[in-house]
């Protein structure tokens, strides 16, 4: 598995951005969003119980993701049509404000390492990449347990600041200050 430090890897994929009819789709790759951090979490796949909750939940603070100069971007294993397909049928989806990558051929979570051995889908992983392409931060949760969107953030307010940050540390605490 890619880890801290490593750069991010190259990716071209088709992914499902809108409702509006004839801009559904667009091509998103690792140079999308030049000069931004990435926030790319992977799910397991659609239509599925956990995803939608963290799905929607990624959705309800992307303003927090856009005020710290981040893209969101989620992705699974499934296609564009079957993202868009999610996002018309379900309410908490219908109106998400971030791209759903499609990694149909399973290379970008494959490249990462984010692969389950045995079921063939992304696990639940996020990964925080710097306006370089370097991996910053790396999350893996099991199949069934969701993640907590509120410490995504928490981890890139921490990242952000270039500083020291103790545990537990959150926007406006004050970082630490190494001996001199």
């Amino acid at each position: 598995m890619l880890t801290v430090g490593d750069r991010f890897p190259r990716f071209e994929l088709q992914a499902a951005v809108s409702l509006e009819p004839g801009k559904e789709f667009q091509k998103i790759t690792d140079e999308s969003y030049p000069g931004q951090w990435k926030v790319v979490f992977f799910w397991p796949m659609d239509f599925t119980f956990v995803c939608p909750t963290e799905i929607a939940e990624f959705g309800r603070h992307h303003q927090d993701f856009i005020d710290r100069e981040a893209q969101l971007l989620g992705a699974s294993t499934d296609s564009h049509f079957v993202h868009l397909n999610w996002r018309k049928h379900h309410a908490d989806l219908e109106q998400l404000p971030y791209p759903m990558l499609a990694d149909t051929k399973r290379e970008l979570s494959t490249a990462l390492g984010v692969l389950h051995r045995e079921e063939g889908v992304a696990l639940r992983a996020t990964f925080i990449v710097d306006p370089e392409g370097v991996i910053r931060h790396v999350s893996v949760n099991d199949l069934s347990v969701g993640r907590n969107v509120d410490e995504v953030l928490r981890v890139l307010d921490a990242l952000q600041t270039d500083e020291l940050c103790p545990c537990n540390w959150k926007q406006g605490d004050p970082t630490l200050n190494a001996a001199e």
